[in-house]
C-alpha cells in the first residue's frame, strides 16, 4: 500500500508562472535533489506533476498537487 507523505519542496517559479522544483527536504532535514518527470500519481490518487527524486539511495516520485507537495512512500 501506498501513501502521500507531504514534504517541503524548494521550487523556482519563472515569469509565465512555470514551477521548476528544485529539491525535496526530507523528514529528517536532509536535502535532495530532483530529476524531472511528468506524470500523474496513480498509486496514492491524486492529479498532478510526477518528479523522479533520490532518497537515501532509493528512488521516490514527488507530486504537485496543488497546493501541497508529497511523495509516494510505503506504508
Amino acid at each position: 500500500m501506498v501513501r502521500k507523505v507531504y514534504v517541503e519542496v524548494t521550487a523556482k517559479f519563472d515569469t509565465e508562472g512555470n514551477i521548476t522544483p528544485l529539491a525535496v527536504t526530507w523528514k529528517d532535514g536532509t536535502v535532495y535533489e530532483i530529476d524531472k518527470r511528468r506524470a500523474a500519481s496513480l498509486k496514492a490518487g491524486g492529479i498532478g506533476v510526477r518528479y523522479t527524486c533520490r532518497i537515501r539511495n532509493q528512488e521516490y516520485y514527488l507530486f504537485y498537487e496543488e497546493p501541497r507537495w508529497f511523495v509516494e512512500a510505503k506504508r
